[in-house]
């Protein structure tokens, strides 16, 4: 298979959250012409793609994207489209590896729907006992041992309207919203990270806005208790009303990273470790008691956005760790 060719026909297939079933019918069909027998397991609407389901160690990642921002493009080192790294890069190093592996040992698993609900991972642990696994997502080739937890939230902030022309007689609910985002700034310890990932408030009539909600994500280490995170928000955010809307403690890996480690060193590259900060299906299966390590190509701070992009040559480095991995195992 070329990995340009592969990694193209992937990514020109649209497959955000909800929307997978071509890109699932496409990769079922290349995995029965190099020789596997595909399992296609459904429930509750989710669909994922299975392998070799009787594996104490197992390779995932998921089919879905974002939404579309940026169509497939490659500049003769970098491939660039929506998808290409978060994480059809991943998917290529899998069928890339799977193309080369005369027996296979490890478990494969292409989940749906991680992008919005995490419901692939979710219903894909209640199918098997917990094992070990490698998680794809782009770590730039580094052991995320060290992932982060998430705690997102919607804060609504409630004034009093007045006319647009006399702020005084009112209470600006935005103002309110800001206020409190700029208290968080000045008072979140590191490494304790946060955005504020969506604004909504305010119209085109001339008056003082009542009504302001934001989405705020805050993204943390193990070493952070999730509750006292919480505590501390909502005690900067009284002013508000708070519903949370995702919480996940975070976690470091067991003995799948040194088994990973192994197997980075054993395809000749070097062990690295670092951190995933972003939620990932990795998440899912560590509540279920897997034993689970994040790993694959790509830069993360370029997925979601149209400047999402990918090396050639470290999916290809990426697909050699896995035969390594296979040959360990």
């Amino acid at each position: 298979m070329d990995v340009l060719e592969l990694l193209r026909n992937l990514v020109e297939i649209p497959s955000p959250s909800g929307k997978e079933d071509k890109l699932i019918d496409y990769i079922t069909n290349l995995l029965n012409e190099i020789g596997y027998d595909p399992i296609l397991m459904e429930k509750e609407g989710i669909k994922n793609i299975v392998l070799n389901p009787s594996a104490e160690v197992w390779v995932v990642t998921h089919l879905d994207t974002v939404p579309i921002k940026r169509g497939f493009s490659f500049d003769g080192t970098y491939a660039y489209g929506t998808g290409v790294c978060d994480t059809k890069g991943s998917i290529t190093a899998i069928l890339l590896a799977l193309d080369e592996i005369e027996e296979l040992r490890f478990g494969v698993a292409l989940l749906s729907d991680e992008e919005e609900g995490g419901k692939g991972s979710k219903v894909f642990v209640e199918s098997f006992e917990p094992k070990k696994a490698v998680v794809m997502e782009p770590t730039s080739l580094k052991i995320a041992k060290i992932h982060y937890g998430s705690l997102e939230i919607v804060a609504e902030f409630r004034g009093i309207s007045a006319h647009g022309s006399m702020p005084e007689f009112g209470r600006n609910a935005i103002d309110l919203a800001i206020d409190a985002v700029l208290r968080l700034r000045e008072s979140i310890k590191k490494p304790v990270k946060f955005s504020v990932q969506e604004i909504a408030g305010g119209g085109d009539e001339y008056a003082i806005p009542d009504r302001c909600s934001l989405r705020i994500d805050f993204v943390f280490p193990p070493e952070i208790s999730l509750s006292e995170l919480k505590e501390f928000v909502l005690k900067n955010l009284e002013d508000a009303d708070v519903r949370i809307v995702e919480e996940d403690e975070g976690f470091v890996s067991d003995d799948v990273a040194s088994l990973l480690e192994e197997a980075v060193r054993k395809a000749g590259l070097k062990a690295e470790y670092g951190e995933m900060p972003s939620w990932t299906d990795a998440i899912n299966l560590r509540k279920a008691g897997w034993d689970v390590v994040v790993f694959g190509p790509g830069e993360l701070c370029y997925c979601h956005t149209e400047r999402e992009r990918i090396a050639i040559e470290v999916i290809v480095k990426a697909k050699d760790v896995l035969i390594a991995l296979n040959d360990l195992i």
